[in-house]
């Protein structure tokens, strides 16, 4: 089973990415933070500094259609900001 489901690439970790030097995983809501630091150094071939966890909670959603309202949630995940050492990176764009 594998820990990193997927690196959170938007406007928001991107600018935490160039200040602080921290990238942000939708991660298996089971995995414990030595599992994720691990994967994330497996995985990328970095040393990790620190690994903070959070579980987003899910949004209320609702439209109007022509049959009604419809309402709905979005999914509930967990997410790792990961802190890097001073002088490691990550390319996400790499195998494009």
């Amino acid at each position: 089973m594998a820990i990193i489901i997927k690196p959170i690439v938007t406007e928001k970790m991107t600018a935490a990415t160039e200040k602080l030097n921290r990238y942000g995983f939708m991660v298996e809501r089971t995995a414990g933070k030595v599992e994720i630091k691990k994967a994330v150094e497996e995985m990328y071939n970095v040393q990790v500094e620190d690994v903070n966890t959070m579980v987003v909670a899910p949004k209320v959603k609702q439209r109007w259609t022509k049959s009604g309202l419809l309402r709905g949630k979005t999914a509930s995940y967990k997410k790792a900001i990961v802190t890097l050492k001073e002088g490691e990176t990550i390319d996400f764009y790499s195998n494009i």
